[in-house]
C-alpha cells in the first residue's frame, strides 16, 4: 500500500528550498492586513495563530536554562507585538465597518471571548477587560519594562570588570585561548542579549497602551455608528459593540498578557540555574521546616470558625507529608556514612608532587598589581607570552601568580621551577627612573638598583615622570619593572621551560605540509628527545626555534652524514640558521661587528680539547683560561666603548668549548662559528682577541 510522503510533496519541497523568503513575505503581508478588509474566516485564522505563537513562546520560557539559549527573543518579541497590533487594526475594521450585524461580524474568535469568556454578561466582560488590562499595564509590563531596564544597565556596568576577569584567567593559564574566546563572545551576546531587550521592553508597554486606547475607540466610536449611520436602537448599539469590544479587547489582551510574562521571566532567568519548573520546585520544598510551618499554618486555618474546613486540611496533609518525606531524606543524608574517598580525593597528594614551571610571588602590598580593576600585571604576561611566542618560536608555559605572606609586603620573587631566579622590591604608586648612562637621576626620590640589569635607578613620584623623560631617562611603572624582570628571566631559562611534551606539542601543531617531514625524521633518524635537547641548546643561546621545518631538515641532514652526538647536530643546524642568526646579530649600522679569535687562541683551545663525542671535554690549564678571559673582556669593553654590540667568532671545532666560558661573565655575548655568518651578511671586525 502507498505511504504518504511529505519529502516528496512539491509544495514542501518548494516552502523548504526558500524558506528564508517566508519571513519577508509575512512582514510584508502585514501591509495588506492593514490596508485590505479581510474576511471573518481568514481573521479568526489570524487571532488563533497569535494566541497559539504566544503559548509557545510563554512555554519555551519555562523550559530554558538561560537567557541566552533564547536569544531571538528580542526579535520575537517585536515581531508579535507587530502582528497584534496589526489584527487589532484588523478587528477594528470589522466592528466599526459591519457591528450593525451583530456580534459575529469581526468572527467567531471575538464573538467567543465577548460572551463566552465574559459568562454571557456586559458587565462582567466589561469588568474581566478592566481587570486584564490592569494586570497587563501595570503589574506585568511595568515590572517586565523595569527589570529589563535594569538588567541591561548592571551587565553593560559589568563588563569591564568581566572582560578583565577573563583577561587575567587567560594569563595566568586558568583558561586557554579558547575557552577566552568563547567567554568573551558568551559575553558579548549578553550584553547584546538585554541590551535588546530592554529596547523590546518598551514595545511592550506602548502595546499595551495602545490595545487601551483602541478598545475605547471601538466601543464610542461604534456606538456613535451603530446609532447614526445603521440607526440602531441605543440599548441594542450599547449590547452589541460593548461585546465585540470586550470579545476584541481580550482576545488582544491575553496573548500579550502571556507575552509579557514570558518577557519577565526570560529577564529574570539570568541568576537562576536549570528551567523553570525545576528551579522553582526544587528550591521551594527544597527543605523540611518551611513545608511543615505551612502544613501547620493550613491546619490552624481549618479550625477557624468559618473557614473551609476540607480544603485546608487537604493542603495541611498534602504539606505535611511532603515535610515529612524530605525530613526523612535530610535525616538519611546526615546518617550515611561519609563516601570513599576516591581518585580525585587523594588529589591535593599528587598535586604536592607537581612543581610550576613559571611562578610569580608577591608580597600583600603588591597583589593590587594583579588584580583589582585595573590589573596591568596580567595583561603585561598576555604581551610576554606573545612576544616571546612571535620571537623566539617558544611558547611561554602557564605563569602562576599567587601571594606570599613571608615576603615583604613590597617584594616578589619569580621562581622557576620552584628554585628562585629573580628577586626584587616595587613601590606603587611610585614609577622607576633610568638613566640609561648608568648615573642616578637628580630627581627627588628613592635610590635603588634596578633588579633586571643591576643599574643605578629612582622610584620617584608620578609627577616627576615628565620631568624625568625630558632628562633622557626611562621611566617604568611598578607591573613593568615586574614583567621585564620575569622576561629576562624567561629569556635566561627558556631552555628549561621546553619539556618534552611541548616538544612534541610543537612538532604535531606544524603545519600539514611539514608533517611528511616529521614523519620521515622521527622515529627513524632521530627521537622526540634529541629533537628537545637540541631545541633546548639553540633557545640557551637565545636562537629562535620559530624555522622548526629548517631545524628538523638540518637533525635529518646530520643523521644522514653519520652525526650521532647532540653537539655536532647543533652545529649542523646552526649553520642552517646561518642567515637567521646573521640577522639577530646585525648592528645599528647594517653590519655584524665581529670580534675575532686569533691563530694562537684557536689552536690552543684546539689542542686542549681531549675526548671523543659527546665525551669532548676542554682541558685548558687555569691560569691560560684566566688570561683568554681577561684579554677577551678587554676587547669587548673596548668595542662595546665604541658603541658596538660585538659577536665572537671562532672556527666551528670549538665553538661550544668557547661558548661555556663566555657563557660565565658575558652571558649576553653571542659566540659564532665562522660557518654560521651568512656569505651575504655584511662583517666588520672591531677587535681580534
Amino acid at each position: 500500500m502507498a505511504t504518504l510522503s511529505l519529502e516528496n510533496n512539491p509544495l514542501v519541497r518548494f516552502v523548504g528550498q526558500n524558506r528564508g523568503l517566508l519571513f519577508p513575505l509575512c512582514a510584508a503581508a502585514l501591509i495588506f492586513v492593514i490596508l485590505i478588509p479581510l474576511p471573518t474566516i481568514t481573521l479568526d485564522f489570524l487571532l488563533l495563530i497569535n494566541i497559539l505563537l504566544t503559548t509557545i513562546v510563554l512555554m519555551t520560557v519555562m523550559y530554558i536554562r538561560g537567557p541566552l539559549e533564547f536569544s531571538s527573543f528580542p526579535s520575537l518579541l517585536l515581531a508579535l507585538t507587530l502582528f497584534r497590533l496589526v489584527l487589532n487594526t484588523a478587528t477594528t475594521r470589522l466592528i466599526l465597518a459591519n457591528g450593525a450585524q451583530g456580534t459575529a461580524a469581526a468572527g467567531h474568535v471575538v464573538e467567543a471571548f465577548g460572551s463566552f469568556v465574559a459568562a454571557n454578561s456586559l458587565v462582567v466582560g466589561v469588568i474581566i477587560f478592566l481587570i486584564v488590562t490592569v494586570i497587563q499595564f501595570i503589574v506585568i509590563t511595568k515590572g517586565a519594562t523595569r527589570i529589563a531596564e535594569v538588567a541591561a544597565r548592571f551587565t553593560l556596568d559589568g563588563m569591564p570588570g568581566k572582560q578583565m576577569a577573563i583577561d587575567a584567567d587567560l594569563s595566568s593559564g586558568l583558561i586557554r585561548e579558547d575557552e577566552a574566546r568563547k567567554r568573551r563572545k558568551e559575553l558579548s551576546d549578553e550584553s547584546s542579549f538585554f541590551g535588546a531587550m530592554d529596547g523590546a521592553a518598551k514595545f511592550v508597554r506602548g502595546d499595551a497602551i495602545a490595545g487601551l486606547i483602541i478598545t475605547f475607540i471601538n466601543l464610542l466610536a461604534g456606538i456613535a455608528i451603530g446609532i447614526v449611520r445603521h440607526g440602531m436602537p441605543f440599548g441594542e448599539a450599547v449590547t452589541t459593540f460593548s461585546t465585540l469590544t470586550v470579545g476584541d479587547g481580550l482576545v488582544g489582551q491575553i496573548p500579550a498578557l502571556l507575552v509579557s510574562v514570558a518577557a519577565g521571566m526570560v529577564v529574570t532567568k539570568g541568576g537562576t540555574e536549570g528551567s523553570a519548573d525545576k528551579a522553582l520546585f526544587g528550591q521551594l520544598g527544597g527543605t523540611a521546616k518551611p513545608l511543615g510551618v505551612a502544613a501547620g499554618a493550613a491546619a490552624v486555618m481549618a479550625l477557624l470558625p468559618g473557614m473551609p474546613f476540607i480544603p485546608f486540611m487537604l493542603l495541611a496533609g498534602g504539606a505535611g507529608a511532603a515535610s515529612w518525606h524530605r525530613w526523612r531524606k535530610e535525616k538519611a543524608a546526615a546518617a550515611a556514612p561519609p563516601p570513599e574517598p576516591d581518585a580525585a580525593a587523594e588529589a591535593p597528594v599528587t598535586a604536592s608532587l607537581q612543581i610550576d614551571l613559571l611562578r610569580v610571588e608577591l608580597g600583600y602590598g603588591l597583589l593590587a598589581l594583579a588584580a583589582g580593576d585595573a590589573p596591568r600585571l596580567t595583561e603585561q604576561i598576555r604581551g610576554l607570552r606573545k612576544t616571546i611566542a612571535q620571537e623566539m618560536g617558544f611558547v611561554l608555559p602557564a605563569v602562576r601568580i599567587q601571594d606570599n605572606l613571608r615576603l615583604d609586603p613590597d617584594e616578589y620573587v619569580v621562581r622557576v621551577k620552584e628554585i628562585e631566579a629573580g628577586r626584587g622590591r616595587l613601590r606603587p604608586p611610585l614609577v622607576l627612573a633610568i638613566d640609561p648612562s648608568g648615573n642616578v637621576p637628580s630627581l627627588p626620590g628613592e635610590r635603588v638598583t634596578e633588579p633586571t640589569f643591576g643599574l643605578p635607578a629612582l622610584w620617584i613620584e608620578e609627577q616627576h615622570r615628565d620631568e624625568a623623560l625630558a632628562r633622557g631617562c626611562t621611566v617604568v611603572d611598578a607591573s613593568g619593572v615586574l614583567a621585564t624582570h620575569l622576561t629576562e628571566v624567561v629569556r635566561e631559562n627558556m631552555a628549561e621551560l621546553l619539556s618534552h611534551a611541548e616538544t612534541q606539542k610543537l612538532l604535531d601543531e606544524l603545519p600539514r605540509e611539514h608533517q611528511r617531514l616529521v614523519s620521515d625524521l622521527i622515529p627513524a633518524h632521530a627521537s622526540v628527545g634529541t629533537v628537545q635537547r637540541v631545541l633546548q641548546a639553540l633557545l640557551a643561546e637565545r636562537v629562535s626555534i620559530r624555522d622548526l621545518p629548517t631545524i628538523l631538515e638540518g637533525i635529518q641532514e646530520a643523521a644522514a652524514s653519520g652525526i650521532r652526538s647532540v653537539p655536532g647536530t647543533v652545529s649542523v643546524v646552526r649553520m642552517r640558521l646561518a642567515r637567521q642568526i646573521s640577522e639577530s646579530v646585525r648592528g645599528a649600522g647594517g653590519y655584524v661587528p665581529m670580534v675575532a679569535l686569533s691563530p694562537e687562541w684557536e689552536s690552543a683551545f684546539a689542542e686542549s680539547i681531549t675526548g671523543q663525542g659527546e665525551d669532548r671535554q676542554l682541558a685548558m690549564p687555569a691560569n691560560r683560561l684566566s688570561e683568554f678571559m681577561q684579554r677577551l673582556r678587554d676587547t669587548l669593553d673596548a668595542a662595546v666603548a665604541s658603541g658596538e654590540s660585538p659577536v665572537l667568532v671562532c672556527s666551528g671545532a670549538v665553538r661550544a668549548h668557547v661558548r661555556a666560558i663566555v657563557e660565565r661573565f658575558r652571558p649576553a655575548t653571542p659566540v659564532l662559528a665562522q660557518s654560521e655568518i651568512h656569505p651575504r651578511a655584511r662583517i666588520r671586525t672591531v677587535g681580534v682577541v
